[in-house]
């Protein structure tokens, strides 16, 4: 499977952006999909994750109430709304897939995408 993020940008705090994950190679629907985000000097960190078929999503505390994942697998993509913006959500933002469980473990994930950059300014 072969993951391309994009959708990040410059945006003021308070602002908006839609991340989309979109795969080639292989169906999404097999697989449980993430997004993680790494901050300079920072580990890379599980944002949200959603089920095979999008019924179950969860989220890290931070983002709770501002980000919303989903996915289309018509269309082979995965989403993350991004609502509220701080600057604190300043980070590369990467999508990843998990063929096995639902995990917020980044060693779980077996493909990852190349990464999407979101700047929040104050």
């Amino acid at each position: 499977v072969q993951l391309q993020a994009s959708g990040g940008g410059l945006v003021q705090a308070g602002g908006s952006l839609r991340l989309s994950c979109a795969a080639s190679g292989r169906t999404l629907s097999s697989y449980f999909m993430g997004w993680f985000r790494q901050a300079p000097g920072k580990e890379r960190e599980f944002v949200a994750g959603i089920g095979w078929s999008g019924g179950r999503t969860y989220y890290t505390d931070p983002v709770k109430g501002r980000f919303t994942i989903s996915r289309d697998n018509a269309k082979n993509t995965v989403y993350l709304q991004m609502n509220s913006l701080k600057p604190e959500d300043t980070a590369t933002y990467y999508c990843a897939a998990s063929g096995s469980f639902p995990t917020p473990l980044s060693r779980d994930y077996d493909y990852w995408g190349q990464g999407t950059q979101v700047t929040v300014s104050s």
